[in-house]
């Protein structure tokens, strides 16, 4: 066993717990107004398996996908072959992105940009979609605050079971083993087990990784990039400021 980003058995749990189309609030919607004006292609970064890409494509809009998962995008395939779309996906690795276009915007919900680990990779994520953008393009990303809890470090959160299509189960468990308050980040590790007629085929492990920024502290990275103009709306009300640290920040930023 070894540890996995995204791996075959997480990415069977996450088609079945979030579907093409599963959305968090009004972010597709959200997403498709924002977007509509759009002056030349889009990028998501990190696609995953197309839950918001799809939507988007369908849509009539011209996004292209990038994620580093091969598992997830194979998943987004098959899901864009059953609706007979024909997407432009790239397997690719945000820390050395180089793609062939440039875009009129590049977009990363759900916080999924907050999985990337260490705050340095994370800058030069950045300066890498900076760089992806065409003058005047619009980087836009989600961004969540974690539960105030940090006295669980060590403990299990249970068992989760999953039932895929082909009547097999996934059991998920979930162990914290770290949760720094002052370096802002929480770490847990995930254990998947598939089963079949009541035995064992299969097993994950997933270093699972969250780390957070605040409000202003991520305005003040945007802008020490080159980033302008920046807008943050807080749960997909355009222009409405945050106001607690249960909502969903998305930033919206002018190169």
């Amino acid at each position: 066993m070894s540890f996995s980003y995204y791996g075959e058995l997480c990415t069977e749990v996450y088609d079945v717990t979030k579907p093409v189309g599963h959305s968090f609030g009004n972010e597709i919607t959200y997403y498709k107004e924002r977007l509509a004006d759009c002056k030349g292609r889009i990028l998501e970064a990190m696609v995953g398996s197309g839950r918001v890409m799809i939507p988007l494509l369908e849509a009539g809009l011209r996004i292209e996908g990038a994620d580093y998962s091969q598992d997830m995008l194979d998943l987004c395939r098959k899901r864009c072959e059953e609706r007979e779309l024909e997407p432009t996906l790239y397997e690719a690795d945000l820390l050395n992105l180089s793609l062939p276009n440039e875009y009129g915007a590049i977009i990363i919900p759900a916080g999924s940009f907050q999985l990337i680990e260490n705050r340095e990779d994370a800058m030069e994520v950045l300066k890498n979609l900076y760089k992806h953008l065409l003058p005047g393009g619009k980087l836009m990303l989600d961004l969540f605050l974690p539960e105030p809890k940090f006295e669980d470090v060590g403990t299990f959160s249970g068992t989760s079971a999953f039932s895929l299509p082909n009547g097999d189960t996934i059991t998920l468990e979930e162990k914290l083993i770290e949760a720094d308050l002052f370096n802002q980040r929480k770490v847990s590790h995930l254990k998947y087990e598939k089963w079949r007629e009541g035995k064992l085929i299969q097993t994950e492990l997933q270093h699972f990784s969250i780390r957070w920024y605040g409000v202003e502290e991520f305005k003040l990275i945007l802008q020490s990039i080159g980033f302008t103009e920046i807008i943050i709306s807080a749960d997909f009300q355009h222009g409405t400021p945050p106001s607690n640290h249960k909502q969903t920040y998305t930033f919206e930023a002018v190169k």
